[in-house]
């Protein structure tokens, strides 16, 4: 005979089967929509696309350069090279692209002689050609100098490397017409529009494919302060900063340097990358 006590144990334990049933199968298919942490791969960011470092409070720990090379993998089709992103050292570098400019080009040169600092100036070949003055002056000043391509084309990793090199070369004879026998290790593709010929055309010639760590959009020219802002915000040990001296009204970059070297030079070293050899 069925006991009242023990009709309810029985009911009890149906009910505990049936509510561990339903939890296990609504963990199996949580599980089945999560993705598998192993099985993910993470997509390389594309290099022409504006990129920044997460803000950071300036410290000697956190260096992005102890992590090893600072060369960078990039994917591109079957092939992978590298491009550089960071300095190697704790050592920031800022670069200034798409000149040299008659107008912006000699206020940069004398804030960054003011502050005893040295940059990397990625010239274009055809305002190399016009302006040889300004080459020489930015030598003078003991800063390195990198390959821009002869007409800033962000399209010329879509050519041949017959026409890639035809272009890398041109634009360093209109450099070395300038200052004969000057170093140039480095090429800085447009736009950071990285393709496997144009990376591999470039090693070939001895040049170093240079991009960035910290990219402030100052080529908008949305003012002095918020370019200063951007570039405090998110530099750090290493970092490879990119602005602009040329391609358009660039007295706002001018000006914020004002802003920007007091406390980048007292927070870190701040210097020009190594300019290689002849």
């Amino acid at each position: 005979m069925q006991t009242k006590g023990g009709h309810a144990s029985r009911s009890l334990a149906l009910k505990a089967l049936v509510v561990t049933a339903i939890l296990g199968s609504a963990f199996a298919f949580g599980r089945s929509l999560a993705p598998d942490r192993a099985s993910v791969t993470t997509a390389a960011t594309p290099l022409h696309t504006a990129e920044a470092l997460a803000p950071r409070a300036p410290t000697t720990g956190d260096d992005p350069t102890t992590a090893g090379s600072p060369e960078s993998p990039v994917v591109d089709g079957s092939h992978s090279y590298d491009v550089r992103r960071v300095t190697g050292t704790s050592t920031v570098a800022l670069t200034f692209d798409d000149g040299p400019d008659p107008r912006y080009t000699p206020q940069i040169l004398r804030t960054l002689r003011e502050f005893g600092v040295t940059a990397t100036f990625c010239v274009v070949g055809r305002k190399a050609h016009a302006h040889p003055e300004l080459i020489r002056a930015i030598v003078a000043d003991g800063h390195t100098l990198c390959n821009h391509s002869w007409d800033h084309d962000i399209a010329l990793g879509s050519r041949t490397p017959d026409q890639i090199r035809a272009d890398l070369l041109r634009t360093g004879d209109a450099i070395h017409a300038a200052v004969p026998g000057v170093p140039i290790a480095y090429y800085r593709q447009p736009g950071g529009a990285w393709t496997y010929p144009i990376v591999s055309t470039a090693r070939e010639l001895g040049l170093i494919p240079l991009h960035w760590t910290v990219d402030p959009w100052d080529w908008q020219a949305p003012g002095a302060d918020a370019i200063a802002a951007s570039v405090l915000d998110h530099v750090g040990p290493g970092a490879i900063v990119l602005l602009h001296d040329s391609g358009g009204p660039r007295q706002g970059t001018v000006d914020a340097l004002y802003q920007i070297l007091p406390e980048l030079t007292a927070w870190y070293d701040v210097a020009a990358l190594p300019p290689g050899t002849t």
